[in-house]
């Protein structure tokens, strides 16, 4: 029976891994001993095939290694913080202190295709700021290294000169995998924002074509965010940086429209009816591009009553014909057709125009929104208010944290691209945390029940800077102090948040050889040893094992303890998880009896193969849990 037992696999997921599952789910023909026959993949996708040796083509020094680290999975884990964190037990918000590299990897599996906005404000490569290091070999020793966790003369992060002759490369290195893995992460209808200043504009719209789809980029917009213009600029006092807007697949139109604010509506809808305020649009298309020539269904005839009332019948009252035709004479047409119009002729009104009649539609204020421009120069968005909101968060005119975005500005965006009141909001360059803000006031001011993910690398602050002075000794706790006092300032439902680690695995074995991990597991196992890591505890494990079993690090965990055992229930049921020692079928009915009415055919138990005294008690156990519905291909060991 134990031979049937499978053990959980301690790798995140590979984005390269899903990609084939795809491939053999459309092509199933091209795999032979689970390899793929490209000769016959060709000749089924042979009309779509480029055999043109010369194509256009963006590549650098170092893409090929960018692609395998996108496609390395990772053996780390994320260790719950739960002094750091605020109401542990109820919030739904989670702040990463760790590469986001690595922590992208960790979350592809539970948060795959969930999150509905990504933002990041990424270093601009200027030649003065960072660049992440990374070793696709290794990547959480690296990190841990980077960091100063392992060694103390380890640097977070090192500048990028521009006298260094990867200048660019290795920004684009940087920024490619990344979000290779952060596009897996969208909905099917997520949109991702990045900021950028003209340093790597042009070079970052040509990866993000190529990971998103040209098809797929929605705007650039121009953003004032400095209008008195930084004056040590060689020739152009710059006053103003870019914004990105990509969706993961081909949005409709009007997809980024927001809602009119209070002024919009006042000075916009200034008629009122029953159904509240509303304003009048020509009914007529006003594009000469449109019209009877290539519409001849939108051109048709009202009738009109001499006081403006509208009709598709001509009557003794309504007798003047009104046609789409404009002045000199040109056959337009109708922006709606019959069938609409009659259905909703009741909003329709005529008005006398210079001596003519013009056919207008009632668009009514509920839900009215509004198309934004391609440049935005709004006070509100400038960096000296960021600057501000950090004063007043810490009380001080000393900047603990330098040039953060401004609030109101993240929260445009991020009204942008939900499209309904609850989503997750992905940050993984979050810095200071105003996207963790922005999320809190969208809720509070818009009635949402929005989430976020923020990502921060716990980057040191220089011992001579103002944020050291203050005691902060990295931007992650920068970051984790403002949410909480802007929580508290804005007296949200929600002002809490979750903070997990980025370490090496809980388990000792996958710490390992990633390729030999069951083989490591075996070895420790014959010596009845701790398989887990010093100073690791059963909880840090199963927030490990929630990730490797696709689950979200917010669902619902309740615990219960018989002797040296403990029990997780996840989700009511979903996920079991059955750690410590002396693991036997008397604990296994007593744990199963406590939750028997959440145990069905589903669920999955995760059981600790050393905390079995001897294979008999493994065996035992696992027939009790066969006995109680559950299924032998739901139950695994670790």
């Amino acid at each position: 029976m134990n031979e049937h037992i499978s053990k959980i696999d301690g790798r995140s997921e590979s984005l390269q891994e899903q990609n084939i599952d795809k491939l053999k789910e459309i092509f199933p023909e091209v795999f032979e001993e689970d390899k793929i026959d490209f000769e016959k993949l060709k000749n089924l996708i042979s009309s779509r095939l480029d055999d043109n040796k010369e194509k256009y083509n963006f590549t650098w020094s170092g893409k090929r290694q960018a692609i395998l680290n996108s496609n390395t999975p990772t053996m780390a884990t994320l260790l719950p913080n739960k002094e750091k964190s605020k109401d542990w037990d109820n919030t739904k918000n989670i702040y990463i202190e760790g590469d986001n590299l690595e922590t992208l990897k960790l979350l592809q599996k539970s948060y795959a295709g969930k999150v509905q906005v990504i933002y990041i404000d990424p270093p601009y490569n200027t030649g003065h700021d960072f660049v992440y290091k990374d070793n696709f070999t290794d990547g959480i020793d690296n990190y841990l290294e980077q960091t100063g966790q392992v060694d103390e003369e380890g640097n977070a992060l090192s500048t990028n000169a521009e006298t260094n002759g990867r200048f660019h490369s290795d920004w684009l290195s940087m920024m490619y995998p990344r979000l290779r893995l952060a596009r897996n992460l969208l909905k099917k209808d997520g949109i991702i924002f990045v900021s950028i200043d003209d340093n790597e504009v042009n070079n970052l719209r040509k990866i993000m074509n190529e990971i998103f789809g040209e098809n797929n980029f929605m705007g650039q917009i121009t953003v004032v965010n400095n209008p008195r213009g930084r004056s040590q600029d060689k020739y152009i006092a710059t006053s103003s940086e870019y914004l990105l807007i990509y969706s993961k697949n081909m949005m409709p139109t009007g997809r980024l429209s927001v809602s009119k604010t209070s002024s919009d509506l006042s000075k916009d809808y200034q008629h009122k009816d029953e159904k509240g305020g509303y304003r009048l649009l020509e009914l007529r298309n006003t594009h000469r591009d449109f019209g009877k020539f290539n519409r001849p269904n939108l051109f048709y005839s009202f009738y009109v009553s001499d006081n403006g009332d509208v009709s598709l019948v001509k009557d003794n009252i309504h007798n003047n014909e009104v046609q789409p035709i404009w002045g000199d004479g040109f056959e337009g047409c109708w922006t709606w057709g019959q069938d609409k119009a009659l259905e909703k002729i009741h909003q329709l009104v005529a008005k006398k125009v210079s001596g003519n009649w013009k056919i207008y539609r009632k668009s009514y204020a509920d839900n009215a929104t509004k198309q934004l421009k391609s440049v935005w120069n709004d006070k509100a968005f400038y960096t000296d208010k960021g600057q501000s909101r950090i004063f007043d968060l810490f009380e001080t005119k000393e900047k603990i944290f330098q040039s953060p975005k401004s609030v109101d500005y993240i929260k445009q965006i991020i009204e942008m691209g939900i499209n309904k009141d609850d989503g997750i909001i992905l940050d993984f360059f979050s810095g200071s945390g105003t996207t963790a803000e922005a999320v809190m006031k969208l809720n509070k001011e818009n009635d949402k029940n929005l989430s976020y993910i923020m990502i921060q690398l716990p980057e040191k602050t220089p011992k001579d800077s103002i944020a050291f002075k203050y005691g902060y000794n990295t931007i992650s706790e920068i970051a984790e102090e403002r949410i909480r006092k802007a929580g508290k300032d804005l007296a949200v439902k929600d002002p809490g948040f979750k903070v997990f680690e980025l370490a090496k695995s809980n388990i000792k074995s996958w710490n390992s050889d990633p390729d030999k991990f069951a083989e490591q597991l075996d070895m420790l196992q014959q010596f009845n040893g701790n398989n887990l890591e010093e100073g690791r505890t059963n909880d840090d494990l199963v927030y490990e094992l929630l990730l490797k079993q696709g689950l979200e690090l917010t669902d619902n965990i309740e615990k219960f303890t018989i002797g040296s055992v403990d029990c997780y229930a996840v989700n009511d049921g979903d996920l079991f998880i059955i750690l410590g020692n002396h693991i036997d079928s008397n604990s296994i009915d007593k744990i199963t009896e406590h939750f028997y009415s959440k145990i069905n055919n589903l669920s999955v138990f995760i059981l600790e193969d050393q905390g079995f005294d001897d294979d008999a008690d493994k065996l035992n156990s696992i027939a009790s849990l066969e006995d109680t519905i559950v299924k032998k291909d739901n139950i695994f060991t670790v």
